[in-house]
């Protein structure tokens, strides 16, 4: 759980940066517009405007970007308080450069809409009313307070035609400027909310699977006196010579013998993987020959008519056995056979940094909305209790060893189940892939 809050909280700083660095690249093209603009009044219409301070601003949100690039690339870091006063800042400017060339009849003036647009859009609700506040203030202050824009002569007559020109051009950039960044911006948001229902997916089967663990594991605890007491009978009877004179029923009990024998391997398995065993120290091999002592395992409690198995892993791959992905392969090894008893086909490669193993049945291959749905719990066409755990169980396991699960359906019939494990997961000293 820890695991996936620190998840969260890593995508929305890493939205936040995404967003950061759009404003930036937004105040770039302030600043490149400011510039046009002004070289454009001030030498082309002969509309005298006061350079220096103006210019000041700009270097000013010159200086900011680049202090913003250097926090974007050392830190990760982003919060709704920095958005907020890039804004801020932003806001100021404007207002100081419209306070230098006429106030609140400035055709430019509707740009703090931009500013409040982009608020709404990325800071949380307290700190977008605070910026509508700010911007409406700011507005409110250049109605009564501004440095008059001297005009030449030429243009006293056309001042609503100029005004019109003006706002005209505005809008334009505005709307130009708003369209492609809050369609980005909105994408991030999008991929952000998308990935955090993904963990909170994960998060909710992590628990339904510690759940099961407890289960199997209490399970696992209250069948150990009965089989032990079974073993005990069956051995007693096996001595009778009343009993063991009748070759069927002694063939009968030492059946019955393996069974429980294999029921109670079961269940030291499931307290080993939960840690309750004791005196197992862990268990170093190779991957071929951890393959090879699965299959041979495998093949001892089950007989399926062909079996075909093709393991070209090299034996110099060195790896930890791991109990749960036994039980894993076990599984995918399981389902194979009761969609498929004639033939089950088995091949493990080495594809780059990856182990991959392929099982192949020749059943009738997956319902289409089982594909759609892979490894989500209790989905299956089996009709009874508990079915559908299989396929959750295989792709939980190997998603917390970095690896993934892909089943498809045969084109002559069947199915194949596909799963790709890194090495490096498997080898001593690996991680798990969610860390």
């Amino acid at each position: 759980m820890n695991r996936v809050r620190n998840r969260t909280s890593f995508v929305r700083d890493t939205t936040d940066r995404k967003n950061l660095f759009l404003l930036v690249q937004l105040r770039w093209l302030a600043v490149v517009g400011q510039i046009v603009t002004i070289l454009i009044v001030h030498s082309q219409m002969g509309i005298r405007l006061p350079l220096l301070p103006m210019a000041a601003v700009i270097f000013v949100l010159i200086a900011l970007n680049i202090a913003s690039l250097i926090q974007i690339r050392r830190s990760s870091d982003v919060s709704n308080t920095q958005l907020f006063l890039e804004l801020l800042i932003d806001v100021w400017a404007l207002t100081l450069q419209l306070y230098l060339s006429g106030g609140a009849s400035n055709p430019f003036i509707s740009l703090y809409l931009l500013q409040v647009a982009l608020g709404a859009v990325l800071l949380e609700a307290w700190s977008a009313w605070a910026l509508v506040l700010v911007a409406t203030a700011g507005f409110t202050w250049l109605i009564g307070t501004h440095q008059p824009l001297p005009l030449p002569p030429a243009y006293e007559g056309e001042l609503f035609s100029l005004h019109i020109q003006g706002m005209f051009i505005c809008f334009v950039l505005a709307a130009s400027l708003l369209v492609p960044f809050l369609t980005q911006i909105n994408r991030n948001l999008r991929a952000r909310d998308a990935y955090l229902a993904e963990l909170r997916q994960r998060s909710m089967e992590e628990a339904h699977i510690v759940r099961m663990g407890l289960l199997a594991s209490g399970a696992a605890h209250e069948l150990g006196t009965p089989l032990a007491t079974l073993s005990v009978i069956v051995n007693d009877w096996r001595r009778m010579p009343s009993l063991k004179s009748d070759p069927d029923l002694a063939d009968e009990m030492a059946e019955m013998q393996n069974q429980i024998d294999r029921c109670k391997t079961i269940v030291s398995g499931i307290l080993m993987s939960s840690g309750e065993a004791r005196g197992e120290g862990t268990v170093r091999t190779t991957v071929k020959g951890f393959l090879d002592g699965l299959v041979e395992d495998w093949l001892s409690s089950r007989s399926p008519k062909r079996f075909d198995y093709d393991n070209t892993v090299g034996p110099q791959e060195r790896m930890i056995a791991d109990l749960a992905l036994k039980q894993v392969l076990f599984n995918v090894l399981d389902n194979a056979q009761e969609a498929s008893p004639g033939w089950i086909g088995v091949a493990a490669l080495r594809q780059g940094d990856n182990l991959v193993v392929a099982v192949n049945d020749g059943g009738p291959g997956f319902d289409p909305a089982i594909l759609e749905e892979l490894g989500k719990p209790y989905r299956s066409t089996k009709k009874r209790p508990g079915s559908g755990l299989g396929l959750f169980l295989v792709v939980n396991v190997l998603r917390k060893l970095g690896g993934t699960v892909s089943a498809k359906n045969r084109p002559g019939g069947g199915a194949t189940v596909t799963l790709t494990l890194p090495l490096s997961a498997l080898s001593p000293g690996g991680s798990d892939g969610d860390d």
